[in-house]
């Protein structure tokens, strides 16, 4: 699933009748989750963050900047934060399978619409930014709403996109595309919050003041400061103390996990505490999270262990939690703290346990069907080859092999993930079809728009197989590569990985099939029916051959 958070920031915090009008524009789209709300009476701006698959967020963060054109005045605004619009910013933020580059053109798409359609001034920052110097937002605000009539004079303010003129009653909209930012405390024994600065003045990008060993700041020969640098990059901290918990902590903005990931700096933290004397007892998490951070953080903390991270990522979460004492101040939720999880939609076919899943399937009703017990089936597969795998690792006699199996795991863990995710997907691709079906037919442009509908619906439920046929070919790869090296015992399980890889790709293939004759567009009939006729040939070429191996050795 492809996942992007936009952070919207409304120039209204007070009027809690506009921010649910706000609210109920962006809930009214449907695909994407409005997460949080957060206003400020004193600042007078709210922060709203709304997650999902990118065209339905696209969507609501253009509405929603709408509908504040519509309901807050900027020239009657008045508030502590900087602010030059009535939507200020709107950053793009990639979450999962998304790359930044794409998050620009995001930014970009809705910046378009938002000055064409709204006639509101535009300007791209950070990522996006079509200037350097306009990278950095405290540049492109600079002088804020009050700037904005000598601004729209100025060539050199000409924004992005809309025109160039003071919109009086909106002002002007940033509009960018950033790394997720992720709000991070770590908790220390003590309630001195000057020992929690000290440590923060160390760990964060900004550092400290430079001194000597009589603790007076070092100049250089032109009297400035000298500023000594601290240890991680993309890192904002503080020490500061929180009475409800009757303890000192250091709270951060790590604004590039990718950078520096919350674990390492929380090992660094631990390691410097300790030098002066300090416990870390836990940290806490602010807000939510991608899945992927704190996946990293697990796997991290398991290769510390010498321990295989092929496993569930259920697991690898509750190693991260455990180790970096999440949970210390509060339960760590995952539908709470992880934005996957949060979004996850809780009548999933695979939360239904095996007898449900049959009972369903049993059943009048044409979904779930034979495209989901093929990602079934190749979930299966990769499940088999992981557990053999973690048979193998760290056992006495395969040590030669331990470093192979433990990525083998990986893989067949990630085979797992993605057939099952399959699953609905198929499901669901079904139901687009049945929706296609039913637009109404009445006008020669109803008859278009319903036929365009179902070619492209057609398409999905076509590529969703497929996709599993692809997966397949990777599974029963595993499968060979486990049946060679992996643990004698448990042979027999690699050898049903390969034969239900084989059966994935089978039932795939005729999911693909049955559909093909509906599809007008040759070329899409032609690659997907001879790329899907290459693979079967192969999966179950290779499939028998290990099948055939195993028995001999059995």
């Amino acid at each position: 699933m492809r996942i992007i958070e936009c952070v919207p920031n409304f120039s209204q915090g007070r009027d809690q009748k506009v921010l649910d009008e706000i609210s109920q524009t962006i809930r009214a789209v449907k695909g994407v989750t409005l997460l949080d709300i957060d206003p400020g009476a004193d600042t007078n701006r709210t922060v709203v963050t709304i997650v999902g698959e990118p065209e339905p967020v696209m969507e609501a963060a253009f509405q929603a900047i709408k509908k504040a054109s519509e309901l807050i005045d900027m020239s009657k605004h008045h508030g502590a934060h900087p602010r030059m619009g009535a939507t200020d910013v709107c950053p793009f933020v990639p979450v999962s399978n998304v790359t930044m580059s794409e998050c620009v053109e995001f930014a970009k798409k809705v910046g378009k619409r938002v000055g064409d359609e709204l006639g509101i001034p535009v300007y791209l920052y950070e990522y996006a930014a079509s200037k350097p110097e306009w990278k950095n937002l405290a540049n492109v605000r600079k002088g804020e709403y009050e700037a904005l009539p000598k601004k729209m004079k100025d060539p050199d303010w000409k924004p992005d996109y809309g025109p160039h003129e003071f919109n009086a009653k909106s002002g002007a909209t940033a509009i960018s595309a950033r790394e997720f930012l992720i709000a991070y405390n770590i908790n220390l024994n003590t309630r001195d919050k000057k020992k929690a600065h000290d440590l923060a003045l160390t760990i964060r990008e900004k550092g400290r003041w430079l001194r000597n060993d009589d603790n007076k700041i070092v100049k250089d020969e032109n009297g400035k400061k000298i500023r000594q640098n601290g240890l991680f990059k993309n890192c904002k901290a503080i020490g500061w103390y929180i009475d409800e918990y009757k303890r000192a902590q250091i709270s951060m903005n790590l604004t590039n996990y990718n950078v520096s990931p919350p674990h390492q700096v929380l090992d660094k933290v631990r390691e410097l505490a300790w030098e002066k004397g300090i416990q870390v007892t836990g940290s806490e998490l602010v807000g939510l999270l991608p899945k992927d951070a704190i996946l990293n953080a697990g796997k991290y903390y398991l290769e510390k262990l010498g321990e295989s991270a092929g496993i569930p990522e259920k697991i690898i979460i509750e190693t991260a939690v455990q180790s970096m004492g999440l949970d210390e101040l509060s339960p760590f939720v995952l539908k709470e703290k992880i934005i996957e999880y949060a979004i996850e939609s809780e009548d999933k076919l695979v939360n239904l346990t095996l007898g449900e899943f049959c009972d369903e399937l049993s059943t009048d009703s044409p979904a779930p069907g034979g495209g989901s017990v093929a990602a079934l089936c190749s979930a299966i597969s990769g499940s088999l080859t992981a557990m053999v795998s973690n048979l193998t690792f760290g056992k006495k006699g395969y040590k030669k092999v331990w470093a192979e199996t433990a990525e083998l795991a990986k893989l067949g863990q990630n085979i797992k993930e993605r057939s099952l995710a399959a699953i609905d997907n198929d499901t669901l691709a079904f139901y687009e079809m049945m929706d296609a079906a039913r637009l109404p037919k009445k006008t020669e442009e109803d008859k278009k728009i319903r036929e365009q509908a179902i070619q492209e619906a057609t398409k999905k439920a076509i590529l969703v197989p497929f996709e599993t046929i692809e997966i397949a070919s990777e599974a029963v790869e595993l499968a060979e590569k486990i049946s060679k090296i992996g643990n004698k015992s448990a042979l027999s399980d690699a050898g049903v990985a390969a034969i239900t890889a084989n059966a994935a790709a089978k039932g795939a293939y005729l999911n693909v099939k049955i559909n093909m004759s509906a599809i007008k567009d040759e070329k899409f009939k032609s690659e997907i029916s001879n790329g899907s006729d290459a693979l079967i040939n192969k999966i179950d070429e290779l499939a028998l051959k290990i099948e055939k191996q195993i028995k001999e050795n059995i």
